[in-house]
């Protein structure tokens, strides 16, 4: 695979998210809580994926990568629970600016972990993507929005722990499959998700069989996608690339909110989704040099 095919794959993964609020409203809207959306979609995302092992080539693997990628996939259900945690008391459009932040934190963690000064570009890049998310979100167009402390620390928590994945997504397991990577990675998320909400609706056949449409919507965008794209991605690009790449979660959920929602979305929204695209652009323009991929 070419360097631009790596990439595309995580602006792809990043893609899967932006999907995801569209669906999630729409649970809200059939009168689901948070514990069964979440918990649907991380259960069903889960079955999916360890299903498609069941079609591709095993490999044994050890017990400590297994526990590694387990404990990996954690943060993957933590951002959910955090986000939604967010939103108890902050709008919506101001919880996605506190969880954008992941696009700078990811790059910070690339920087200390792993000794990759941020080039100019790519600075350049992040503060195109914040200007971008600031507008596309909404925020300046509400003139009533609700702010608590808690809130931020809730949604800057998210940001931590969906870069904290992206960054672990490029750094284990390298030398597994990513199917089976992230079939394990999807577990962890999984067992943390239902700790933290536990899931009673189990035991409700009419709760989880009307759950389930939503579920497995979500499940595919939410769970099973993005880990097996970051999983053949992510390593090639690093993690302070793949941040801005992921990027492209917002634009998506923008224009599904307008496609699917029939949403009102506004001109200085528009502005905003150019503003991040140019962004990953700009983030990407000198990937051929940083990405270090086989068969180049």
């Amino acid at each position: 695979m070419k360097a631009w095919h790596y990439a595309f794959l995580v602006f792809l993964g990043g893609c899967c998210y932006g999907i995801l609020s569209t669906f999630v409203k729409l649970a809200y809207s059939a009168g689901f809580s948070v514990t069964e959306v979440t918990g649907g979609q991380f259960l069903f995302g889960t079955i999916l994926i360890w299903l498609l092992v069941l079609f591709t080539r095993k490999k044994r693997i050890s017990l400590n990568q297994a526990f590694k990628l387990t404990v990996s996939g954690v943060p993957l259900g933590l951002t959910g629970v955090l986000y939604y945690q967010a939103l108890e008391t902050l709008n919506a459009s101001l919880a996605i600016i506190f969880l954008f932040q992941f696009v700078w934190i990811g790059t910070l963690m690339e920087w200390f972990l792993y000794k990759k000064k941020p080039t100019k570009e790519k600075i350049v890049s992040i503060i195109i993507l914040l200007i971008g998310s600031l507008l596309a979100s909404g925020a300046l167009l509400q003139g009533n929005v609700s702010f608590t402390v808690e809130g931020a620390v809730w949604g800057g928590l998210a940001a931590i722990s969906f870069a904290t994945f992206l960054s672990l997504s490029s750094s284990v397991g390298k030398e597994i499959p990513p199917v089976l990577k992230s079939a394990i990675l999807s577990t962890g998320g999984l067992l943390v998700v239902f700790i933290l909400f536990p899931p009673v609706f189990l035991l409700d056949i009419p709760t989880l069989t009307g759950v389930m449409r939503y579920g497995v919507i979500l499940g595919v965008f939410g769970v099973a996608l993005p880990p097996l794209l970051f999983s053949i991605g992510m390593p090639k690009v690093g993690p302070g690339l793949g941040t801005i790449l992921t990027a492209s979660e917002l634009p998506v959920a923008v224009l599904m909110s307008f496609l699917v929602l029939h949403e009102e979305v506004r001109a200085l929204q528009w502005i905003g989704v150019g503003i991040i695209l140019c962004g990953i652009v700009i983030g990407n323009s000198k990937m051929k040099h940083r990405v270090q991929a086989s068969g180049e």
